[in-house]
């Protein structure tokens, strides 16, 4: 079985930083890309960077200049650093990895989610 499990959470301020760490674990083959995204009630889950097997990383609009995204694969671990913190980015972030498991097929596994709060 394959586990994927978010850490790093919780309240900042404005203008401050929080690194958030996403952890595949089980029987792993090979993972090809990381993800973070981000979900607000009411609203869709949407991409906030991604890092490829290559280290291609890609950000949305609204990060760019401010976050960045890390990858040791040898560790199955992403880390999302966030800085320049804004109250509206707050909300649950979640990691997803693109892997194949130990005889199974190439998929998308989420985790958990970890909060984030952001003080004005």
């Amino acid at each position: 079985q394959v586990h994927v499990v978010e850490s790093g959470g919780g309240l900042a301020q404005a203008g401050g930083s929080l690194r958030l760490s996403c952890v595949a674990s089980g029987h792993i083959v090979w993972i090809y890309a990381m993800d973070w995204y981000r979900q607000v009630p009411g609203q869709q889950r949407e991409l906030v960077a991604n890092i490829t097997t290559d280290g291609v990383t890609n950000y949305a609009d609204f990060v760019e200049g401010r976050f960045s995204i890390f990858r040791d694969s040898d560790k199955n671990t992403a880390w999302l650093q966030m800085n320049s913190l804004k109250p509206e980015d707050s909300g649950v972030y979640y990691c997803r990895v693109d892997m194949v498991p130990r005889w199974g097929d190439r998929n998308h596994y989420w985790g958990q989610g970890t909060q984030v709060n952001v003080s004005g």
